[in-house]
């Protein structure tokens, strides 16, 4: 056990998910008097929570895990945890690896490291959190773990099964939210659409959104819904309901039939089409954001040019690709061969990205010579970025405005006139008399 007086540092690393573990974390430390520094070379404990979810993302964790781990071998720090995904993926491998490490910990381990602080957990306030975000919006975690068997992913491993918070909770804890100031709440888990039926036996997503578009936030966001169970009653509730963001993160990953089956989407074509389609017809206003993976063992050209058709007929409003990383722990690594070369794998996110930015583009421009409210992350100078209700934190675009000589602070919500755009960015004038 540690003494209190000693600094730490914490890396949280990976998703949004990992955010809010991070947040919990970190609140719970400070309620036991420990005090947590914003550089690693000013901590005397350096904590990592790692993601393992792709390749790119274990490079990551690992490098900084290396990194620390000299400063603990040098004795420029006195104790070096690790926590998250890809420490509960490969605790065993990473001992060996890593022996400067003091304790690896699983996802769900966070009384264990409260205690090896020297501090003692507190049940009570697991719900309150010390923010890593702007201070203005925040992530609400409505699930943890997932029960798909997705082909290509090991979240189940590293997560456990599917478990719904209450709603009871989930409203304790947006109310402490929204007391901190918070503005903007963003919904995630694993997979949104199933929230409920573990702890209620049915769907609780709908009932849960109008709870909390009664109390005080400017925007309620939706993000990573699946596409198989999905309750369409939640894209009504968002056209009626002023504060919910007429936006939907859906990761549909491909279009082909033959992909998604070895995927184990347990969705075809067929019935993602005609979802996505429903979608849009109940709400027209709504902006869509996706997830592709091409790639994947087996992928054809032919296979590939259907999922390049359907992104062009389609025309999502915001969409990501990955190439198919071959990941130990799942089902794909397994049974199938990777076969696609990466240089292949990597021209074929081109294509994609390529044309997704022509969409982006076209979409954009129809924004010109109209006024749109935005919320204010960031402010410098007579320069300002923020983000319509279409944009989700950190993934989506950005608006950048001149506010000229009006005094606006991150948090704030305005009205903007679009000038210009580009296939990423709006950019637009301040419009005072309609400042928030």
């Amino acid at each position: 056990m540690l003494r209190n007086n000693r600094s730490i540092f914490l890396l949280s690393l990976g998703c949004s998910k990992n955010t809010v573990d991070s947040e919990r974390l970190i609140n719970q430390a400070e309620k036991n008097g420990l005090r947590f520094v914003e550089n690693a070379d000013d901590a005397d404990i350096i904590i990592i929570n790692t993601c393992g979810f792709i390749a790119d993302a274990k490079t990551e964790s690992i490098d900084e895990m290396l990194a620390a781990a000299e400063k603990r071998k040098q004795g420029e720090i006195a104790a070096l945890y690790v926590m998250g995904c890809l420490s509960a993926l490969y605790a065993q491998e990473l001992r060996a690896e890593l022996p400067e490490v003091d304790h690896f910990f699983g996802t769900s381990d966070m009384e264990k490291i409260i205690e090896i602080l020297g501090g003692t957990f507190s049940p009570k306030h697991l719900h309150e959190r010390t923010l890593l975000t702007p201070p203005h919006y925040a992530w609400l975690k409505i699930a943890e773990g997932c029960n798909r068997t997705c082909s290509f992913c090991a979240i189940p491993k590293m997560r456990g099964a599917y478990t719904s918070e209450s709603v009871e909770n989930l409203l304790e804890e947006a109310i402490l939210l929204r007391n901190k100031g918070v503005q903007e709440i963003n919904l995630i888990a694993q997979d949104i659409s199933v929230y409920g039926y573990d702890r209620y036996g049915s769907s609780r997503l709908n009932a849960l959104l109008l709870e909390l578009s009664d109390l005080d936030f400017h925007w309620i966001r939706l993000l990573y819904a699946y596409p198989q169970n999905f309750p369409t009653e939640v894209v009504d509730t968002m056209r009626e309901r002023e504060n919910i963001c007429n936006y939907l993160d859906m990761p549909v990953q491909h279009i082909n039939d033959r992909i998604l089956s070895s995927m184990k989407r347990g969705i075809g074509k067929e019935d993602t089409v005609r979802l996505l389609e429903s979608i849009r017809e109940s709400n027209p206003d709504i902006r869509l954001r996706t997830t592709m993976i091409t790639g994947y063992p087996g992928e054809t050209r032919e296979e590939f040019e259907e999922l390049i058709d359907f992104i062009r007929i389609f025309r999502f409003d915001r969409l990501g690709c990955f190439a198919y990383s071959h990941e130990e722990h799942t089902s794909a690594y397994a049974n199938l061969e990777d076969t696609v070369p990466e240089k292949e794998k990597e021209k074929r996110v081109q294509e994609i990205m390529e044309l997704q930015e022509n969409i982006s583009r076209e979409n954009n421009k129809k924004f010109e010579g109209q006024s749109i409210e935005i919320l204010i992350d960031e402010v410098d100078g007579s320069t300002v970025y923020g983000r319509t209700q279409y944009d989700a934190p950190e993934v989506d675009n950005e608006c950048i405005v001149n506010i000229e000589n009006n005094a606006v602070k991150p948090g704030d919500f305005c009205t903007v006139y679009i000038e210009d755009s580009t296939a990423y960015e709006l950019y637009g004038v301040i419009e005072p008399a309609n400042l928030e």
